[in-house]
Order: C-alpha cells, then structure tokens, then sequence
C-alpha cells in the first residue's frame, strides 16, 4: 500500500511540473506576493471597536488603556523619544517597503548620540521618565542644589536595564563665568533623615566650561536596576555644582535649565530595557480536524481518480479561486480613538494572508515542500489529509510610541506585527 501512494505522489509530482511550466497566466506575481487589496473599510460598531481595542492592548502588553494625565510632544523627553523613533524608522525596514513614517522631526541638532544608537539596537523597549520634584518649592529651599525623583515602579517584570542616563540641558553662559569651569555632579540620596543631613552616594559627575552649551549626560544604569530590585531605596537624585576652588553655586549661573526652562530642555531620564526571557501571548485552541478513526469507512482515491483531479485543475486554471497571496489590511490607533497616548505611528500596514493552495501549487504560492506533498495527498483522501494553509512565511516588526499613565513617554519594539510574505504551509 505505502509502495503504490509512492508512486501515485511521484506521478503526481510530474504532472504538477508539466502544470507549472504551462501556466503563464500567473508571471506577473513576484516572489515576495504582491499586495492585493480586499480589504473594504467600514465604520467599527462599538462593540467590535472595544473588543478589537482589548486585542490590540493584549498584544502591546498593556492591561488596559493608558490614560496619561499631562502631556505635550514638544517637551524634552517626547522629542528625544521621536528621535529614537524616528531612528528606526529609516534603519529597521527592509529596501522598498515603508511600514514607518518619520513623524514630528525635531529641531536643530539631533539629542541622540552614537552611543545611544548601540542602546537602541539591543533594547527591546525605552523609556523616558518625567521628574516629579517641583523645581518651584524646590528653588525656595535649596540654592546650591538640586533634586530629581523618577517613578519607576511601572516597568513590566522581567525587565533588565541595559543602560540608562540622567539628561540636563546647558546652556551657553556669555557673561562673567565665560572662560570658568565647572564641576557638575549627580548623587543618589541614600537616606533622608528629618533632622540631618541628606545621606548622598556620588553616582556620575563631569567638568564643563560654562561656554559650552548643549545636553550633559550622566550614567545611571547600576542605580536604575538597584531601583528597579528595592523601589524603596528610590529616593531620587541630587545635583551639585562646584567652582574651580570646590565652592557650591547655583547650578543656573552655569546655564544649567533645572526646571524653569523651556519645555523643549526640561532634564528627563531615559532608560533601555531587554527582557530577560521570552514571553510569548498565549494562543487560543481551534477546532482541531477530525480522526482518522471516523474516516476508515470511506473509500479512498485511486490514481486513476487523483490524476482526472489533476487534469480538471489544469482545464479549470481560470475558474478556481485566487491564490494564496498577501493582502491589504490597514490597523488605524487613530480609529480607535487612542490618537491621545499613541504618539507614532497613527496606523501601521498590517496586510493578511488568504488565498487557495490547492493543487497545482504554483511558484508565486511559496509553498514548502511538505506543502506540496501534503497537497498531493489531499487528492488521494482529502477526508484524512487536509490541504495546505495559506500562511506569513516573513513577518516584521514595529515600534511604537505612546505615554504611559504617569506620562512617561516609552518606545516599544513589537515583533512579527507585518507581514512580508505569505506562502503555502
């Protein structure tokens, strides 16, 4: 019996090849499927909009739908972020394919630097963290310094911080202090004791002449994982300026914007993060098909029948159903109303997979090779052996840009969300 489905698939297989070499009616199709839209755009009722709402949060991992209560693009932090986004935009797609678009381009010389470009490649996710010390009650108590506190009590579990720093803005100071250098320097407050002094631990400090301008960054990649293990211990930061003679000044007489500057160079945090294990979304079981033992009863095909099958495919190219190809499907944030914590994108080119792979597989339907024996099979017992499905065979990623509930601002990289190809499986 095994001998004579051997040689049914063997013959099979020599007509497929005949079939192929015949069909010119499908060279227009590419390797890579081109894009057939099928897709008709349609107002979501809203029960569909919630329960494509709840899909999509489970997909980016969020348990609910964030609800930031104060935030612009314009300020420090957002623009920064942009910039990262806008990154991988340009150098994370493949040649002629735009899954992204640039969104808000900032202003002036770039905020990133090389070094965070190599953060960026190996980070799963960023994170920019608003400072919650009011710098107003702050100016009144102390003149010489400075403090900054950072809510990191909503990073996911499972997240390692691969780098983080602390940015502060400078800006170029032209009056007496022009030719002067200053000591800059961040501590991490240990202890506040009610009645003594701040308990301060030196983390990162740099000398800058007070004619520099720009951002000034300072590590803080050891601490933010001290935090992310006791955030208890998270009792912020303090920053501390020094003369050339060790004399404390205040920081704004180097240029430094601590918090009454522009929001666009408003001090943030910024933090790389890579998860330390796979997690994967669980999948939903299907209707599995049926048994063998329910189809001993029925007879199966013989060659004589699989070949007629055959040449009733060939006869019939033009009145079978389309092919196994990608398709167009656009997923709007904007849609669903989440215009207001999505930064970027406002949408993305999902594309879907549909098609027949029914016998003759053609070249365009990149099946696999077990594709195309499991489809030779299906004509000897199509009730036991299924046809093949039509499939992604490449999928890519996205990234995307949204303020969490705290306002903070975080980059996300979301694997196999577009895909590129599909085929027969």
């Amino acid at each position: 019996m095994e001998t004579r489905i051997l040689a049914t698939v063997t013959t099979l297989l020599s007509w497929s090849y005949c079939v192929f070499a015949t069909q010119v009616a499908f060279s227009n199709f590419s390797a890579d499927n081109e894009v057939h839209s099928s897709f008709i755009q349609r107002r979501l009722r809203s029960q569909e909009r919630r329960e494509m709402q709840r899909e999509i949060l489970s997909i980016l991992g969020l348990p609910h739908r964030p609800r930031p209560h104060v935030h612009t693009k314009h300020n420090a932090a957002p623009m920064f972020m942009l910039d990262l986004y806008n990154t991988i935009s340009t150098d994370s797609q493949p040649p002629g394919y735009s899954y992204y678009k640039s969104v808000l381009p900032t202003q002036g010389s770039p905020m990133m630097t090389p070094q965070d470009s190599r953060f960026l490649d190996d980070a799963d996710t960023v994170m920019s963290f608003v400072n919650l010390v009011d710098q107003d009650q702050d100016l009144l108590l102390q003149q010489h310094r400075r403090e900054f506190r950072f809510d990191l009590s909503r990073i996911p579990e499972g997240e390692a911080v691969t780098a983080a720093e602390f940015r502060i803005y400078k800006n170029f100071v032209q009056e007496r202090f022009e030719n002067e250098t200053f000591r800059v320097s961040v501590y991490q407050v240990l202890e506040k004791p009610p009645n003594s002094e701040v308990e301060l631990f030196l983390l990162d400090q740099r000398d800058v002449w007070a004619a520099e301008e720009g951002w000034l960054l300072f590590d803080l990649t050891v601490t933010s994982n001290l935090w992310l293990v006791n955030p208890e211990q998270n009792l912020g930061l303090q920053l501390v300026l020094e003369d050339s003679l060790g004399q404390r000044r205040n920081p704004r007489l180097a240029g430094l914007v601590t918090g009454s500057g522009p929001q666009d160079k408003q001090p943030f945090m910024v933090a790389f993060f890579k998860a330390n294990e796979v997690r994967f979304r669980g999948v939903r079981s299907a209707h599995g098909h049926k048994g063998r033992h329910g189809n001993r009863s029925k007879p199966q095909k013989t060659v004589q029948d699989a070949l007629k099958a055959v040449e009733a495919a060939t006869d019939n190219l033009g009145l079978a159903k389309e092919g196994c190809k990608k398709h167009e499907l656009y997923v709007s944030f904007r849609d669903l109303g989440w215009q207001d914590w999505i930064i970027a994108p406002e949408g993305y080119a999902a594309f879907y997979c549909e098609g027949e792979c029914a016998f003759p597989l053609n070249s365009y339907m990149n099946a696999t090779n077990h594709a195309i024996v499991q489809t030779l099979v299906h004509f000897i017992n199509p009730d036991t052996v299924p046809k093949p499905c039509c499939a992604p065979t490449q999928l890519h990623g996205i990234s995307v840009l949204y303020f969490d509930d705290s306002s903070n601002v975080i980059l996300k990289k979301y694997r196999n969300m577009v895909v590129r190809s599909c085929g027969c499986h």
